[in-house]
C-alpha cells in the first residue's frame, strides 16, 4: 500500500509525520511512501533527502490524497482535509476523539478508517507507539529551555569574583512524562528543584532524578489520584484544599514554575492561583503546559507570553513540541512506523487492521463505516504505578535493645551447641585417629580459632560482611600455611608460599578496595 504525508495546515505546525528514515523502514514492511513537496522543509528534511530515500514527492495535498491508501498527519486534518478523505482509506494522527466528536463524524461519513494517535492504550506492548509520552518528553525538556530564556539569572549556584550567585529554585506540578522531562532538565542545569504530583508513589522517581517530592500534610481521602493506570484524576475537595495551601506557603520562593497537570477528558485542572502568582518574585517565570486545555495558571493566556504587573513572566504556548521540529518529527515518524508494523505483520505490505488487537482497537476511532470510539478496556492491565510501599515503623530505644538482646542470646546458644558438637567430634576422632594427624588437625582448628578472632577484631567500617568472611577464610589458610612452610618436603614448602603469596593479596586487596569504596562516600 501507499503511505503518504501532507504537510501540516495547522498555523505554526513544523512538524512532519514521515522522516526519511521511518519511509525506510515502512519501505522495508513493503509499502511505497509519497510526501507533499516542503512538507518537511521546516523540520530540517529536505525534499532531495526524501528522493534519495526511495520516497515519491508529490506537488499538493489533493495529489497526495488522491494517490495514498494510508494518510500519516501530526495534527488533526482540517474541515478540507477530512473532505479528500475517501471510503476505504486510513487516516493516522493525532485526533482527540473525545473533543472532535463533528470531525470524527465527518470522517466515518467518508467512510474512512481513523486511527487516532493520542488514543493508543498505555499498555506495555503499545510503549513504541505512545506519542502523546513522545511529545510530551519533548514539551517538559522544551518548557526548562523557554523558562531559561526568559528567567534573567544563572539555574546554577556560582561562587564569582564579581560576587555570589544564588541557584534558582524551580517548581514543577505533576509528575507525568513532561514533569520527569522538565525535572531532569533542571535538575541537570544545576537548580534546585522540587516537584509535586497527586500520586505519592511517583515520589521515588522524583527523588532518583535529584530533585525534592514536596509532601502535603494531608489524612482525608485523595479520590483515586492514581487510579486510572498510574495517571491522575480528579481530586477530593479537601485535597484540592490542601495542595493549594502547600502552593500558597511555597510560592514566594519559587523562581520557576512548570505545570504539567491534566486529567483525561477534561479541562487543566486551576493549581497556580492569582494570589499565587502576586506573591512570587519579580522577574520569576511560570511556564504553563496544560494551556491548550485551560491552562494550570489562571492567568495564562494560550499561544502567548505575558508579563503580570509584579514583574512574573506567563508562557503559555501550546506548541513546545513543534518548536523542537526535528527532534519532534523523527520520534513521531517512530511511533507511526511502530503503529503500521503492527497494522503490517506480514511485512507485505497489506494492512490487517485486527479489531482483536488492544492496540489497534483501542486507537481506532472509525472504521468500517461505524464510530468505535470509545473504545473498550484493554484485555491486558494498563501500565500503572506500583502500590506505595508502607514505610517501617521506627523502634524506641527500649524495643531496640530488647531486639538486640533476644538476637545476642540466640545465637549465643547456637555458638553454645556448635562447640559442643564440635568437642564431641574431636573427642571421637582422638580415640581413632594416628599422632600425626592429630598434630595437623589441631593446627587446622587452631589457625581456625585464630583466624576468626584476627579479622572479627577488625573494626565493621573498614570492610563489608563478604569481605570479612573471605578475609577469614584467607587468614585461616595463610595461618596453615605459615606453619607447614618449615617442613622438610620441598613441595609443602612451595605450596605454602604460594598459598601465603595468594592470600595475602586477597586480605591486602580487599581492605584496599574496601576503603577506595568508603572513600567515595566520604564528604570533600
Amino acid at each position: 500500500m501507499k503511505i503518504g504525508a501532507p504537510k501540516e495546515t495547522y498555523q505554526g505546525e513544523a512538524r512532519v509525520a514521515m522522516t526519511p528514515a521511518s519511509a525506510k523502514d515502512l519501505q522495508k514492511l513493503g509499502h511505497d511512501c509519497l510526501i507533499e513537496t516542503n512538507a518537511g522543509m521546516a523540520a530540517g528534511f529536505t525534499d532531495d533527502a526524501y528522493r534519495e530515500a526511495g520516497v515519491t514527492v508529490v506537488d499538493d495535498a489533493q495529489t497526495l490524497f488522491a494517490g495514498a491508501d494510508i494518510v500519516a498527519k501530526v495534527r488533526p486534518p482540517s474541515d478540507d482535509e477530512v473532505k479528500l478523505l475517501r471510503e476505504g482509506q486510513t487516516l493516522i494522527s493525532f485526533f482527540y476523539p473525545g473533543q472532535n466528536e463533528a470531525l470524527m463524524n465527518a470522517a466515518n461519513a467518508q467512510g474512512a478508517t481513523v486511527i487516532a494517535m493520542d488514543m493508543v492504550p498505555r499498555i506495555s506492548r503499545a510503549q513504541k507507539m505512545d506519542a502523546l509520552s513522545s511529545m510530551a518528553n519533548i514539551a517538559g525538556y522544551r518548557a526548562v529551555i523557554e523558562a531559561g530564556a526568559n528567567f534573567g539569572r544563572f539555574f546554577t549556584g556560582q561562587v564569582t569574583a564579581a560576587g555570589k550567585v544564588p541557584p534558582a529554585k524551580v517548581l514543577v506540578v505533576g509528575a507525568g512524562v513532561a514533569g520527569l522531562a522538565a525535572i531532569g532538565t533542571a535538575t541537570s542545569l544545576g537548580a534546585i528543584t522540587y516537584a509535586f504530583d497527586v500520586r505519592p508513589e511517583v515520589a521515588e522517581q522524583v527523588e532518583s532524578m535529584g530533585a525534592e517530592f514536596v509532601f502535603l500534610d494531608f489524612e482525608g481521602e485523595q479520590t483515586d489520584g492514581s487510579s486510572t493506570g498510574g495517571y491522575a484524576s480528579v481530586s477530593s475537595p479537601e485535597f484540592t484544599a490542601a495542595q493549594l495551601k502547600k502552593f500558597r506557603e511555597i510560592a514566594p520562593d519559587m523562581d520557576i514554575v512548570i505545570t504539567t497537570a491534566l486529567i483525561p477528558g477534561r479541562d487543566a485542572p486551576e493549581l497556580w492561583t492569582e494570589d499565587m502568582v502576586k506573591s512570587m518574585k519579580p522577574g520569576s517565570v511560570i511556564v504553563d503546559l496544560a494551556a491548550e486545555r485551560g491552562g494550570n495558571c489562571k492567568l495564562t493566556v494560550k499561544d502567548e507570553k505575558i508579563v503580570t504587573d509584579n514583574g512574573v513572566t506567563i508562557v503559555g504556548y501550546t506548541d513546545f513540541p513543534s518548536r523542537m521540529a526535528t527532534q519532534a518529527s523523527l520520534l513521531y515518524a517512530t511511533n507511526i512506523r511502530h503503529m503500521m508494523t503492527d497494522l503490517t505483520p506480514a511485512k507485505d505490505g497489506v494492512v490487517n487492521h485486527n479489531m482483536d488487537d488492544d492496540v489497534i482497537r483501542g486507537a481506532t476511532a472509525t472504521h468500517g463505516g461505524e464510530v468505535t470510539f470509545p473504545p473498550p478496556k484493554p484485555k491486558v492491565a494498563a501500565i500503572a504505578a506500583a502500590p506505595k510501599k508502607e514505610k517501617p515503623k521506627e523502634l524506641t530505644p527500649e524495643q531496640r535493645r530488647s531486639t538486640e538482646i533476644a538476637a545476642f542470646r540466640k545465637e549465643t546458644q547456637t555458638q553454645v551447641g556448635l562447640i559442643a558438637v564440635g568437642a564431641v567430634i574431636l573427642l571421637a576422632i582422638g580415640l581413632v585417629a594416628p599422632a600425626s594427624f592429630m598434630q595437623h588437625f589441631i593446627v587446622f582448628v587452631l589457625s581456625v580459632f585464630i583466624g576468626f578472632q584476627v579479622i572479627w577484631g577488625v573494626a565493621h567500617s573498614l570492610h563489608t560482611p563478604l569481605m570479612a568472611v573471605t578475609n577469614a577464610i584467607s587468614s585461616i589458610i595463610i595461618l596453615g600455611a605459615l606453619v607447614q612452610i618449615g617442613s622438610g618436603s620441598f613441595l609443602v614448602i612451595l605450596l605454602a608460599a604460594l598459598a601465603v603469596f595468594m592470600t595475602g593479596i586477597n586480605i591486602f586487596g580487599g581492605f584496599l578496595v574496601t576503603r577506595r569504596m568508603l572513600a567515595m562516600f566520604q564528604k570533600s
